[in-house]
């Protein structure tokens, strides 16, 4: 079973992103081990790249500070290295596939499995073209994560029925970043997921809040939450970890209403 369903197997699932290296790794480590431990079910660990561009202003700026301050994928594998002495909880890179091609696909993904990553997200992988990675995937039992967007209509039962690890359903049309309401008949989208697997769906996009994450769980098996994280770490820099634990576990009682 792939370790990524142990995020839902006891209920519903508050899923963090974090930018790797936004405003240093010390920090980046001290906040994912916060999320950790105020509830957060499973971690995605963003790499950061020069031309994101499925994120909003907030992602985009973390993926600035991060690069401007020298991250590396290589720094950045060690730092999961560290992590994984302490945080137990499944972890996935989300990234985009020029990272990973740019890196050697082989090399990436073998990597990922050494350190203990579960799964990997790259959002501007057409669901066409998930082959390039998937064989190499599958060779050192690391997760393709697939997204379904609105615009995926029907392609969903497709994308579903192929799917691994968990779904990413992208709330609504446009980049990351936080939203004052949501309004996609994400209901229809699950109903049709649902019917092609039983592999977990979670949805992410523009959630902020506890309200908002109790929607999202209540018609999905989790919440993942990414500019709202980062805002905090923006704000508060390396003094960020504790806010982002008490935010994390606002969000999961949140989750868990639901």
């Amino acid at each position: 079973m792939s370790n990524i369903r142990k995020a839902f197997e006891n209920n519903k699932a508050f899923i963090a992103f974090i930018t790797c290296g936004d405003p240093d790794l010390e920090t980046t480590k001290e906040v994912v081990k916060a999320a950790a431990d105020n509830g957060a079910d499973l971690i995605e660990l963003g790499i950061p790249f020069s031309d994101p561009t499925a994120e909003g202003p907030v992602i985009q700026g973390a993926n600035l500070r991060a690069l401007t301050g020298g991250v590396t994928t290589d720094k950045i594998f060690d730092l999961v290295k560290e992590l994984r002495k302490d945080v137990t909880i499944p972890m996935v890179f989300m990234t985009y596939a020029n990272v990973v091609y740019s890196y050697g696909a082989e090399r990436f993904i073998s990597a990922c499995r050494e350190i203990g990553i579960d799964g990997i997200i790259l959002p501007d992988l057409p669901f066409e073209e998930k082959e390039e990675f998937l064989p190499v995937c599958h060779k050192y039992g690391v997760d393709l994560i697939s997204l379904i967007a609105p615009t995926s209509e029907n392609r969903i039962a497709m994308i579903a029925k192929e799917a691994e690890g968990f779904i990413y359903v992208v709330s609504s049309l446009g980049v990351t970043g936080t939203r004052t309401s949501i309004t996609t008949d994400l209901g229809s989208i699950v109903s049709a997921i649902r019917e092609n697997t039983d592999v977990p769906c979670a949805i992410g996009f523009g959630i902020s809040t506890p309200e908002q994450a109790k929607a999202m769980a209540a018609i999905s098996d989790g919440a993942i939450v990414g500019s709202a994280i980062i805002k905090i770490i923006e704000k508060y820099g390396k003094d960020a970890p504790k806010y982002v634990g008490e935010y994390v576990s606002s969000m999961k009682q949140g989750v868990l209403a639901s």
